[in-house]
């Protein structure tokens, strides 16, 4: 599938100050941060517009990258009855993936005037990434709307409780489908925004969290694509090892691991990082060592109001008091803009390629 010539032509992606409804900030004020983890929609396909959440973040976020949910929850009679679950952990009903996120998304952001579009970085996730179709399925989406897409993600191999209530074949990290998505990944410049956990929910024993190997080894294969590694490895129930900062510190340090990149999302990542000064300390110094690896995200789900939506900037403040000024920026804004610009121009020229094979 062929697209018009018109539909690949290249955005001006710089940001610049857009007044929003209801914005409380002075005019003219610029951003406070770019935000490289947000969700559009929840675990049951429900949530707000781009418009919509323009209005929520007025001039405090610059751009975003946005995506869906890529799993569905089931609504299971016979589990639940008449209480319908929108979350993963409302029921014990399975959760399957949900293709047409993509869709949603895409038409999102082609609703949008240019200066708006031009705020958002819309990510591919509605794939199965046990298939070895996954990749045809990046490609699809690619193909009917070009113009749209900048990368994949968020999307999760090994996520607490949510891998085990998944449909089908358990994901693996050593599965040559995920293989197959990261090298479609660097043949078009798609950013990769990827959920891996470090660990187990209840390590057994002490020992080198059980996935840091495999997740190594993944990365190292792939060297040839920006990732962006979700929450270093943290999530609500997996929290961070004692030597987990050390552990980082080793995998950025590597060359091998130039390429790899941590997003500090979700106010459930955030308690582990401010809980108290030993922490605040460690994460700071870390970041001013690697100033260029860092991301910030909110990881928002379909927030109703402001409020919700910065919850997680002011739960990492802490941190960000304790960051230079050059550290903080490149946190805030600058590694989102030398990422996303790069595999903007990367993906646009992809789709101009496809117009003459």
């Amino acid at each position: 599938m062929k697209a018009p010539v018109a539909a690949v032509a290249v955005l001006a992606f710089a940001w610049t100050a857009v007044p929003a409804a209801g914005a409380e900030e002075p005019e003219g004020k610029g951003p406070s941060f770019h935000d490289v983890h947000f969700h559009l929609t929840n675990y049951v396909q429900r949530g707000i517009t781009l418009g919509e959440f323009l209005e929520t973040a007025g001039n405090e976020v610059g751009r975003t990258a946005v995506f869906g949910i890529p799993l569905q929850q089931k609504w299971d009679y016979f589990e639940s009855g008449e209480r319908a679950p929108d979350y993963y952990l409302h029921s014990d009903a399975a959760l399957y993936y949900y293709s047409f996120v993509d869709a949603i998304i895409a038409e999102e952001y082609q609703l949008l005037p240019p200066e708006d579009q031009a705020r958002f970085d819309p990510m591919i996730t509605g794939f199965n990434p046990t298939d070895m179709y996954a990749a045809d399925h990046i490609r699809r989406v690619l193909e009917h709307y070009p113009g749209v897409f900048s990368g994949i993600g968020e999307f999760s191999i090994h996520k607490e409780f949510v891998t085990s209530k998944i449909l089908g074949h358990t994901a693996s990290l050593r599965n040559p489908a995920l293989d197959r998505v990261f090298d479609f990944a660097a043949e078009v410049g798609l950013a990769v925004i990827f959920h891996n956990d470090i660990d187990v929910v209840l390590p057994t024993q002490a020992h080198e969290p059980v996935h840091l190997a495999p997740v190594r080894e993944l990365f190292g294969t792939h060297s040839d694509v920006t990732i962006i590694w979700a929450h270093t490895g943290l999530g609500r129930f997996v929290a961070p090892a004692g030597n987990h900062v050390e552990l980082l510190d080793a995998l950025l340090f590597d060359e091998a691991f130039s390429h790899v990149h941590c997003d500090l999302s979700w106010d459930e990542v955030a308690k582990y990082i401010v809980r108290d000064e030993a922490a605040l300390g460690a994460w700071a110094a870390l970041l001013e060592r690697h100033p260029d690896r860092f991301l910030f995200g909110t990881d928002s789900v379909a927030p109703g109001d402001r409020d919700k939506y910065l919850k997680t900037w002011r739960d990492y403040e802490p941190l960000r008091e304790r960051l230079s000024e050059a550290t903080l920026h490149a946190l805030t804004i600058g590694n989102y803009e030398r990422i996303f610009d790069e595999a903007n121009r990367k993906v646009r020229a992809w789709e101009a390629r496809q117009l003459i094979e």
